[in-house]
C-alpha cells in the first residue's frame, strides 16, 4: 500500500492555480440539506420537547419518556470513577494545562476620565449561558470537551449547557467525566440539528443558551448556520489541514507521521509538506511509502494523502514564507534550523508547533492552546477559540457638562451633514449657550 503525493512547484506558470484548487476543499452541502435543517428547526421551535423526543427516539433508538434528555450528577459522578486511573490521570493533566493557558487570556475592564470630567471606557462581562455540543455515537471526543468548556467557565460564564447524541441513551464514560472535570453545569442526551434548534431557541427541558460553540456533522454545521443572529456560534469549522515547513534537519519519519495524524481524521482531511529540498521531499516521501503500510487507518490516510495531500517545493526562505501565508493553515508545524525566526515572519495560521518536538497532536490534547481553530484559509482574519469568545464588550460612556459642550457642537455639525435632525438638537439641548 503507498501512495504518491502530488508535486507543486513554485517555479512553474501555474503553481497559483493548482495551489487554489489543492486548497479548495469546500464540501458541496448534499441536497436538501438546508431544507431537511430547516424543518427540523422549525419543528422545535414549534412543538418544543415533543420534537427532540420523537426525533431521540428515531435516531437514538431510547425510550426519553423513561429516562429523560438530562444525565443526573450521579451518573457523571459515575463516569468519573469507571474511566481507567490513567485516564483520569490524563484528563486531569489536560483540564490544568488548558485551564493555565487560558487564565492568561481573560480580560479586565478599563476606563480613563479626560480633563474634563467626561468618562470613557469599556465593561467587560461574561456571557450568562453556553451551549456546547460533542459529537457522539462512534465517536468519543472528551478532548473537545475541555477544550471548548474550560475557557468558558475561566470567562466566568454562568451555565454551561452540553448536548451530545447517545445511542440507546448511553454515554461514552470519557466524555462525561472530562465534562465533570471541566465544570459543565448540565448534559443533555441530544444530538443532530435539533439539539443546535432547542439550545438556541429553548424548550422546555432545555433552557436556551446566548451562544452555541463545539464540532459536529453537515447537519450541526448547518443548523449552527441557520440559528445565527439568534445566538452566537463559534466558528463553522471546515475539514481538518496541517502544513508541515521541514528542511534536511528533522527526520523524514516524523514529518511523515504527522502528515498521517492530520490524514487519519477522514478521507478530506489535508496534510501538505512544504520544503526548499528535493531531497526532504523524497525522503518524506520514502518514510510515507514505508510507515503507511503499518497504520491502523491506512485507508483513509492513503485516500486522504491522494485526494487532498501535497508536496510543494518552493525556491527560496521568501517563498516558504509567502505560500505558507496564503495557505493560511489551521495547523503550521516548523521544522527547519531557523524555526523561531520563520514563525516570527508569518503570519497567517490557527497554530504554530515550532522545532521538531513540538507535534501537532500535543496541541490536539494537552499542550494548554486551545484546539478549536480556523481552518479554510480563514486564519487569515480569525483567531483560536479562547476566553474572549465567551466575554462580551460594552463600551462605557459618562459625558460631563464641560465635556457635552465640545462633543455636542462637533456631533450637532456631523448630525445636520446627514440631515439627522433629532440627533442634532438631542446633542444641541445638552449646550449651555446654543447658535
Amino acid at each position: 500500500m503507498n501512495v504518491m503525493m502530488k508535486r507543486l512547484n513554485f517555479s512553474e506558470d501555474d503553481f497559483a492555480s493548482k495551489l487554489n484548487s489543492l486548497l479548495n476543499r469546500d464540501e458541496t452541502l448534499e441536497s436538501g440539506v438546508e431544507a431537511l435543517v430547516a424543518e427540523v428547526i422549525g419543528n422545535v421551535v414549534e412543538n418544543g420537547d415533543k420534537a427532540l423526543f420523537d426525533y431521540t427516539q428515531k435516531f437514538d433508538h431510547f425510550d426519553v419518556e423513561a429516562r429523560g434528555l438530562e444525565v443526573r450528577p450521579a451518573r457523571m459522578q459515575q463516569a468519573l470513577e469507571n474511566i481507567q486511573p490513567k485516564q483520569r490521570e490524563a484528563l486531569e493533566y489536560a483540564v490544568q494545562r488548558v485551564r493555565a493557558y487560558h487564565e492568561k487570556q481573560i480580560a479586565e475592564s478599563w476606563s480613563y476620565t479626560e480633563a474634563d470630567g467626561t468618562l470613557l471606557g469599556q465593561k467587560v462581562t461574561p456571557m450568562k449561558r453556553v451551549g456546547l455540543y460533542v459529537p457522539g455515537g462512534k465517536a468519543t471526543y472528551p478532548s473537545s470537551v475541555i477544550m471548548n468548556a474550560v475557557p468558558a467557565k475561566v470567562a466566568g460564564v454562568k451555565e454551561l449547557i452540553m448536548v451530545s447524541p447517545t445511542p440507546n441513551g448511553e454515554f461514552n464514560d470519557m466524555v462525561l467525566a472530562a465534562a465533570l472535570m471541566s465544570g459543565v453545569d448540565r448534559v443533555f442526551r441530544i444530538g443532530g440539528a435539533q439539539a443546535i434548534a432547542a439550545l438556541a431557541h429553548g424548550t422546555k427541558t432545555i433552557p436556551p443558551v446566548d451562544k452555541i460553540t463545539g464540532p459536529g456533522n453537515i447537519f450541526v454545521a448547518t443548523a449552527k448556520k441557520q440559528v445565527f443572529g439568534k445566538v452566537g456560534i463559534d466558528m463553522i469549522a471546515g475539514p481538518s489541514e496541517v502544513l508541515v515547513i521541514a528542511d534536511e534537519s528533522v527526520d523524514s519519519d516524523w514529518v511523515a507521521m504527522d502528515l498521517f495524524a492530520q490524514a487519519e481524521h477522514d478521507e478530506i482531511a489535508q496534510s501538505i509538506l512544504l520544503t526548499q529540498s528535493e531531497l526532504v521531499a523524497e525522503r518524506v516521501q520514502q518514510s510515507i511509502d514505508k510507515l503507511l503500510p503499518t497504520m491502523e487507518r491506512a485507508e483513509i490516510i492513503q485516500k486522504s494523502l491522494k485526494r487532498n495531500g501535497a508536496i510543494v517545493i518552493a525556491n527560496s526562505r521568501d517563498e516558504v514564507v509567502s505560500i505558507a501565508d496564503d495557505i493560511a493553515a489551521e495547523h503550521l508545524e516548523i521544522f527547519t534550523e531557523d524555526a523561531d525566526s520563520l514563525a516570527n515572519d508569518i503570519s497567517n495560521a490557527g497554530a504554530i508547533f515550532i522545532g521538531p518536538y513540538s507535534a501537532e497532536s500535543l496541541g490536539d490534547y494537552c499542550a494548554g492552546p486551545n484546539h478549536v481553530l480556523p481552518t479554510a484559509g480563514a486564519a487569515r482574519f480569525s483567531s483560536p477559540l479562547g476566553v474572549y469568545d465567551f466575554q462580551k464588550r460594552t463600551s462605557m460612556i459618562k459625558v460631563s457638562r464641560a465635556g457635552a459642550q465640545s462633543i455636542g457642537k462637533h456631533a450637532s455639525t456631523l448630525a445636520r451633514g446627514e440631515s439627522l435632525t433629532a440627533h442634532a438638537r438631542s446633542a444641541e439641548y445638552r449646550l449651555d449657550n446654543t447658535e
